[in-house]
């Protein structure tokens, strides 16, 4: 046979193979409705095991690969169908469609915010790109930042949560799973790291340089061409300038930003010091209340899975299953559980699809912790 007719030969047990699958998907159906009226799980292992001892014996090991692979990913389908068909509306979809604001409704313009730092943080610029007239709370910590939008002390919060050189920060995670709230937008901000140091300091001068630790990290390659420098983290880069300045001191010096250059009067001893020019912070705007705008495309969710082989694996192929983009993938450890992990996941989706609706039932519906961030759009 030549090409033509072999591929031809292919489209003709590509269309049995198809009506055999539709047939197939019509039982998962029956099982899914049988399942939920005797309030069964959808995962049943021991038979997917069965089946795929079943279909294998005999095979060589290489066939024997391939077709679990198939069926595996058969599997995956037929859960999600069976998740779907099952899914009645939860509270999450109840709150979800209460929070979807109206078509015409626009991001507000001046509110309340609170900010980890002081006046030129990175967490005040994110703030500004957001919103035209902040009226800023400054907090000491980003546990802070938390505790004031759940006491109602003001409206938002801003809170760095990935950088593209340094990876996650990890102590806004852990706080995550701490506290009840919601994500309502998101912004990236380039990040240029400047030395300063007081007026009348040259580099070899100093002795001590203060920064977040984050920012230190995104320095690294400069910072370990210093000899005999002490290394001082502080809460960021604002607060490292501010420190530098009221010190008054002509052998310490700070990693922080032109515009903290200007703000505090800092001489500027060697600029774009980061590891790579492509250094970039994502923030987000945390609300008490959750509020989806029209246009919101990203979504983030967390959850815990079961302590068992496959578990987590079982969860990421609801996504896979819908083609769902995922963007993010975090991991933090919940305390007093040995190897048991909350997961953090962001996703390119918006709940105004039926299929994305769907698939937040089916999550909230799951036996282990689950909660709903946001819908939210990225500036």
């Amino acid at each position: 046979m030549d090409l033509k007719e072999i591929r031809n030969k292919i489209d003709n047990i590509d269309d049995k193979i198809l009506e055999l699958f539709k047939e197939r998907m019509e039982t998962v159906k029956a099982v899914a409705e049988y399942k939920k009226v005797n309030n069964l799980p959808v995962l049943n292992s021991q038979r997917e095991r069965d089946i795929i001892c079943r279909v294998t014996d005999g095979m060589d090991d290489e066939m024997a690969a391939y077709t679990k692979s198939l069926y595996s990913t058969m599997f995956e389908v037929s859960r999600s169908y069976q998740h779907q068909a099952n899914s009645a509306k939860s509270e999450t979809a109840a709150l979800i469609e209460k929070a979807c604001l109206p078509a015409d409704t626009i991001f507000p313009k001046s509110a309340v915010v609170a900010c980890q730092g002081v006046e030129g943080a990175n967490s005040q610029i994110a703030c500004d790109k957001l919103f035209n007239r902040p009226k800023i709370m400054y907090m000491n910590n980003f546990e802070s930042v938390f505790t004031a939008v759940d006491k109602g002390l003001c409206r938002y919060g801003i809170l760095p949560i990935e950088n593209s050189l340094h990876g996650s920060v990890v102590s806004v995670y852990d706080l995550m799973k701490k506290y009840s709230f919601h994500i309502v937008r998101s912004v990236k901000i380039k990040i240029d790291h400047t030395l300063l140091a007081n007026s009348g300091v040259e580099l070899k001068d100093i002795k001590e340089i203060y920064s977040h630790e984050q920012a230190l990290a995104q320095c690294s390659d400069f910072l370990k061409d210093l000899k005999n420098v002490k290394i001082i983290p502080c809460e960021n880069t604002a607060v490292a300038a501010k420190t530098v300045l009221e010190s008054g001191r002509k052998d310490v010096a700070a990693i922080s930003s032109n515009n903290c250059a200007e703000l505090y009067n800092l001489h500027v001893l060697s600029d774009n010091i980061q590891n790579s020019a492509n250094n970039y912070t994502r923030f987000i705007c945390i609300s008490k209340e959750l509020e989806i705008y029209p246009g919101a495309n990203k979504i983030s969710v967390m959850f815990s899975v079961p302590h068992r082989p496959g578990s987590l694996y079982e969860m990421i192929s609801r996504f896979s299953v819908l083609g769902v983009n995922l963007t993010k993938l975090e991991s933090r450890p919940i305390p007093g559980k040995d190897f048991e992990f909350i997961f953090y996941v962001d996703f390119d989706a918006s709940v105004y699809s039926k299929e994305i609706q769907n698939l937040l039932a089916t999550l909230d519906q799951s036996p282990t912790f689950f909660a709903f961030l946001g819908n939210y759009s990225e500036i």
